[in-house]
């Protein structure tokens, strides 16, 4: 389908509702999922994942309506993951979270059932075979996003983002929301929003990261831009866990 479709997380417009207006909704790499972790194969054909975010350049701070974004300029490869199951180097686009309102959800993947306050994901396309972002997004092999689960624990990390709908921020490296471990998870999945493209390798980090309460109420004061201006707490901003379908999840690393 094509024109630009309202979603949300309400009643109405939330993921259930999806399919209507995406049927890809209901295809068969969607995510998220939950990592059953008994069942992940571990593969020692999965090389280490390498991380280069020395010399990245965030643009911008936003709060689109369903999340909080930063944009990073991804021109060249300076700033890129590679290494895991990647041929080539995937470019840092942007960041952005999904959290609940209360601790006991928020995140949209899950560990043997259980889910977090808080995924962070780093969204990152193949800039050596696509052209652009969005003929990347469309593709099979076009993105990688890297989730990290955020744990309420004594502030290690300290999250800035402005109520402002877009703002300058520069000088932000996310290397400072990356756990130390990068022993991870990876399958073949989905965007977790309209469009919902099945074009995401993902990458999910087993060891989580910590963030204080106050932190995390900070997020949950963020407002949805809703219909008439009315303003609707922007919480619970996350997708259930979307069938496996047979899809296999590789370790990195031995149970």
């Amino acid at each position: 389908m094509t024109g630009h479709h309202s979603w949300g997380y309400g009643q109405a417009d939330g993921p259930s509702e999806w399919h209507k207006a995406y049927p890809i909704a209901q295809g068969n790499r969607q995510s998220p999922i939950d990592i059953d972790s008994a069942r992940a194969v571990y593969d020692p054909s999965l090389q280490p994942l390498v991380i280069s975010y020395e010399s990245c350049t965030s643009l911008s701070i936003s709060n689109t309506g369903h999340s909080v974004m930063v944009e990073f300029e991804d021109t060249d490869d300076r700033t890129a993951i590679s290494g895991g199951p990647f041929q080539n180097p995937f470019r840092l686009k942007q960041f952005h979270f999904h959290w609940g309102t209360t601790h006991s959800q928020g995140s949209e993947h899950t560990i043997d059932g259980k889910p977090f306050p808080c995924e962070l994901h780093l969204v990152h396309w193949n800039a050596r075979k696509y052209a652009t972002f969005g003929e990347a997004a469309a593709a099979p092999d076009g993105l990688a996003v890297v989730g990290v689960f955020l744990e309420v624990r004594i502030a290690k990390i300290s999250v800035f983002f402005s109520q402002g709908t877009k703002a300058q921020f520069r000088g932000f490296n996310p290397k400072c929301l990356l756990p130390t471990s990068l022993d991870y998870w990876t399958y073949l999945g989905s965007l977790t929003t309209p469009p919902l493209n099945e074009s995401v390798t993902w990458i999910v980090l087993k060891e989580p990261i910590r963030i204080s309460v106050k932190q995390l109420e900070k997020f949950r004061m963020l407002l949805f831009t809703g219909e008439e201006d009315q303003r609707i707490q922007m919480a619970n901003n996350f997708r259930p866990p979307q069938p496996l379908k047979g899809r296999i999840v590789r370790a990195s690393f031995k149970a």
